[in-house]
């Protein structure tokens, strides 16, 4: 039988699922808030020895509930609570924290800044000394530390945790990135275990430092990410331009296995182009959802040179506008120093 790592008995033992012996012990049934329970149980199948917990998830949209899903196909015990009651586990927050054994362990799944900021709030009321709150969303990190204060006032735990993984997550496994004590991050590791890829923890799992840490590492992986979207989106732009390129997809395709380009969003990319070759059902006005801006923020406050990661961004910006004002503004100064030809603008249809 495979004996317990020492990183997977410190968790075992903050759960209080394994005795001095290293013999498993039973679960403890659930009883009224307050009284210390046991969170989970040591499984034996075959060979291996799993460590499982029972985790209250808050927020089920597509990330939250790939993740409920992937926690209890590797044996975990979730319950998820949604406003949304048709994919609620229970019918409120109260019920949520109710149905929890002590020592309690909530991972929340919500938009970042004011709705995540609401349910650390909520939960600060509702739980008890000892219970640990995990904010997996994308959160800025300087709310971590807010966050965490918060829940301290009622001796009630944080981690904060990047995740990275989309919608694939579910069947591929997470990439996480979280930061909190250790001992903290400890106790949640076969949580964490469950969540990432098979093989090597170190490959996609890192407790990145302290309070606020995860979110900084996954806020820098997000910035990294709209380079990387950028420069492919680009070089598929200049392909499509070419008149002797016959198959863009093609060429695409042929950069997945064996390039030094290639990546899992390369794949993403030609697996748009054979769904929707050319892309003619979207737009390309693009959304940005905070990382890109946050990161170029921390690059100008730390000093750090950040061109492509700025421009990625900027390229979003320019997305949305139907008619550049500032590109006006070029225009008319060449016409002005140089007398040189502009287009006139289309006229605007009164209805």
């Amino acid at each position: 039988m495979r004996r317990l790592s020492v990183s997977e008995r410190r968790a075992a033992n903050a759960l209080g699922r394994v005795t001095s012996s290293g013999s498993p012990s039973g679960q403890v049934n659930q009883a009224s808030r307050g009284t210390t329970h046991r969170a989970g149980t040591r499984r034996i199948d075959g060979e291996s020895e799993t460590v499982t917990m029972k985790l209250g998830v808050v927020g089920l949209g597509r990330m939250g509930s790939n993740m409920r899903e992937r926690l209890r196909e590797k044996g975990h015990d979730v319950l998820g609570y949604d406003p949304n009651p048709d994919v609620s586990d229970v019918r409120s927050l109260e019920a949520l924290v109710e149905a929890l054994p002590a020592p309690r362990a909530v991972w929340v799944m919500v938009p970042a800044g004011a709705p995540t900021r609401q349910v650390i709030e909520q939960l600060s009321r509702l739980l008890a000394p000892g219970d640990v709150v995990v904010d997996g969303g994308n959160s800025r990190f300087t709310d971590d530390k807010v966050n965490a204060a918060l829940l301290a006032e009622h001796d009630v735990r944080y981690v904060d945790c990047g995740v990275s993984g989309g919608v694939w997550g579910r069947q591929n496994g997470y990439a996480l990135m979280a930061g909190g004590h250790e001992d903290d991050i400890t106790r949640l590791l076969p949580i964490f275990d469950a969540l990432r890829p098979e093989g090597d923890r170190a490959d996609s799992f890192v407790h990145a430092g302290g309070i606020g840490a995860g979110h900084y590492a996954k806020m820098v992986h997000n910035g990294i990410e709209y380079g990387l979207m950028q420069a492919y989106a680009e070089g598929y732009e200049l392909l499509a331009a070419e008149e002797s390129i016959a198959d863009v997809p093609a060429v695409l395709r042929a950069w997945s296995q064996g390039t030094v380009v290639r990546s899992w969003l390369l794949d993403l990319l030609v697996q748009a182009l054979s769904e929707d070759p050319g892309l003619g059902s979207i737009s390309g006005y693009t959304e940005d959802s905070g990382e890109g801006r946050w990161t170029v923020e921390e690059a100008i406050a730390h000093a750090v040179p950040a061109p492509v990661i700025s421009a990625a961004l900027f390229a979003r910006f320019a997305s949305r506008q139907d008619d550049s004002p500032a590109m006006k503004a070029v225009s008319a100064l060449r016409r002005q120093f140089g007398g040189h030809a502009v287009r006139s603008a289309e006229p605007v249809e009164v209805a």
